[in-house]
């Protein structure tokens, strides 16, 4: 502070000081004036016009491979036409200019523009996605006069084997609501699984996303990065499916409505898995319209779901394996037991007919199985009751979800006494008894419970659970995960039940007389058992009365059941055809000719390795 009293040199010195403080804080007041009067209208508007924009980068879904390493699903590059809605009044009208263009060349606009009315301002908007080179040279050369809109690139998947596999494999798309706010891992724009494979296995392949800050300019073009976190890819996954018996099992069906799950009896392991009709996975990338998700929903035959595991249908005689190793068991038959079949069964007042018009005269068991013997059955089931035959049922896996890696599987239905007063409210009755005894009635099962069931009895009776996925791989190869058998239960036969029963499986296709005969293979025996179901009942059993009074959906299913060889099995092949007839004369030659695949397949991996070796040796 000056007082007066310092000396005249340093008096001198703070004037000077002073002096230029005031020189540099008026140029600052200037050129702040400068900046906010003068250029403030330029400025505003290059603020505008420029914006940090943040990107989500998403993943590579991990591929997934048949049990060989063959690549079922890939990833494909797709761009999306996206829309920055800030305030700049120019950026307003690009959508509506977009719009324009698109008509101009005849193409539709897929996006409602009334949708920007609540668009957050400081996220992009999706204007139209997985475009075609079109419509991206559209937009890029009228890049000028569309600020705020512009084209990314982002992953989608390529289903290489397309509606073969679909049911099984499933499909992917853009996160909805409902699953964001039960999933905290997941935000707005991720991929999942939304069937199948896709969605099962979803927490192993989709991967983590990215993201990147960059600058850019009205045009939406890149000015300056900002800084990026890279994504990081989903991992592998290798299945136990064949994909060429896949295709063989496919083809074989010729498109019937139906299902055919074919399985490794020893491990439980499926090595195809077919539900006809299907739908295109890849249609799911372009953005499904309503019209078409409509009209796969409506679709009476559901090609959207997996037939194998949740369609649930009347047994038929394929049930009779069960019913026979429970009359064994328990002593109500021995093998040589003979009932007389003269066509039909009585029970008070009601017939119950053989499919056989003129019967079978007396029969065996073995005789029974192998012509699928109504007559017998009936008369066997109520010697036993329908709650043992459920407790046998169950023993085979009946009844439960076989607890296979996909979801919506349905359970099927075993019946009992106990069920029927809680579910109905009314006492069983023993008519009720006679139609479970050959698979009809309330007896409901799935494609996959029959194969599971055939494979246990097949490997001297270890129930397994079903799989599908064998490893769970990195980017690289390695191993991250093992999925092996895993052992359900026990049907506890003795040797002697399973003989006798076996005995009988392979006359039904081996014998003369026996129902799947066109299941027969040259050089390799099969075993296996013929179903007929009913979708409703009848007054008599005559086919042309039912073909001519029934619509196409009430007409029975045909079912067929095999495993191969007959000694030493390693292959089970399950058929369940919707409304097509007899199971011998329809479902037995598509069991054949999946069963011929997949020996052909066998022996041609055989040569291959006895070449392999013996160049090796050379």
């Amino acid at each position: 502070m000056l007082n007066g009293h310092e000396p005249v040199e340093f008096r001198e010195k703070i004037r000077i000081v002073i002096a230029i403080s005031l020189v540099v804080f008026c140029v600052l007041i200037m050129r702040l004036g400068y900046l906010q009067i003068i250029k403030g209208e330029e400025f505003k508007k290059k603020s505008e016009n420029n914006s940090i924009r943040f990107r989500q980068i998403k993943p590579l879904r991990g591929l997934i491979m048949d049990r060989y390493g063959n690549v079922l699903v890939d990833n494909k590059p797709s761009f999306d036409v996206f829309y920055i809605p800030n305030k700049n009044k120019a950026n307003k009208l690009s959508v509506e200019k977009l719009r324009e263009l698109y008509e101009s060349k005849s193409i539709d606009f897929p996006f409602d523009q009334s949708l920007l009315k609540n668009a957050n301002p400081y996220l992009p908007v999706k204007l139209d996605k997985n475009v075609s080179m079109e419509k991206v040279a559209l937009v890029e050369t009228n890049a000028l006069n569309l600020p705020g809109i512009y084209v990314d690139v982002s992953p989608i998947r390529l289903y290489l084997d397309g509606e073969i596999l679909a049911p099984v494999i499933g499909y992917t798309g853009e996160i909805s609501k409902e699953e964001m706010e039960k999933n905290d891992k997941y935000t707005y724009g991720d991929i999942s699984g939304k069937h199948g494979l896709e969605r099962f296995f979803d927490e192993y392949i989709r991967g983590h996303r990215g993201a990147e800050l960059v600058e850019v300019n009205v045009y939406g073009r890149k000015i300056k990065n900002l800084g990026r976190i890279d994504p990081i890819s989903g991992y592998n996954m290798l299945l136990t499916i064949d994909a060429e018996l896949q295709k063989a099992a496919w083809e074989a069906i010729e498109g019937k409505a139906g299902s055919a799950v074919v399985m490794d009896p020893r491990d439980g392991s499926i090595l195809a898995m077919v539900s006809s009709p299907s739908f295109d996975p890849n249609l799911f990338n372009e953005g499904i319209s309503n019209e078409l998700w409509n009209k796969l929903q409506n679709n009476p035959f559901a090609p959207l779901s997996n037939k194998a595991i949740s369609g649930q249908y009347p047994p038929g005689s394929t049930y009779k394996l069960i019913v026979a190793a429970a009359a064994l068991e328990e002593g109500i038959i021995t093998p040589d037991t003979k009932i007389f079949c003269n066509g039909f069964f009585t029970l008070g007042n009601r017939t119950y007919r053989c499919w056989k018009k003129g019967g079978h005269g007396h029969v065996t068991l073995h005789q029974a199985i192998v012509g699928s013997c109504d007559v017998y059955f009936y008369t066997v089931g109520k010697m036993l009751g329908v709650d043992k035959i459920a407790e046998y049922a169950r023993r085979f896996g009946l009844g439960e979800l076989t607890g296979i890696d996909l979801p919506n599987e349905k359970k099927g239905l075993v019946p009992t006494k106990e069920w029927k007063l809680e579910k109905k409210k009314e006492v069983w009755q023993m008519g009720e008894t006679i139609s479970i005894s050959i698979g009809q009635g309330f007896d409901l099962v799935t494609t996959l419970q029959l194969a599971n069931a055939y494979g246990t009895f097949a490997n001297g009776g270890t129930l397994w659970r079903p799989y599908l996925v064998k490893q769970i791989q990195s980017i690289d190869g390695k191993v991250l995960k093992e999925f092996f058998p895993v052992k359900k239960g026990e049907l506890h036969l003795s040797a002697k039940t399973i003989e006798i029963i076996s005995d009988a499986l392979r006359g039904v296709v081996n014998e003369p007389g026996g129902t799947g005969q066109r299941a027969k293979l040259l050089g390799i025996e099969v075993s296996g058992k013929t179903g007929t179901s009913q979708v409703m009942g009848l007054p008599d059993n005559e086919k042309a009365r039912r073909r001519k009074i029934l619509g196409s959906f009430k007409k029975d299913h045909a079912l067929f059941v095999s495993y191969a060889p007959s000694r030493n099995p390693e292959i089970v092949v399950a058929v369940i055809l919707e409304n097509a007839g007899g199971g011998g004369s329809v479902a037995a030659p598509v069991a054949r000719k999946i069963l011929s695949a997949y020996f052909e397949g066998k022996n041609k991996v055989k040569q291959t390795r006895e070449i392999a070796q013996n160049q090796r040796l050379n």
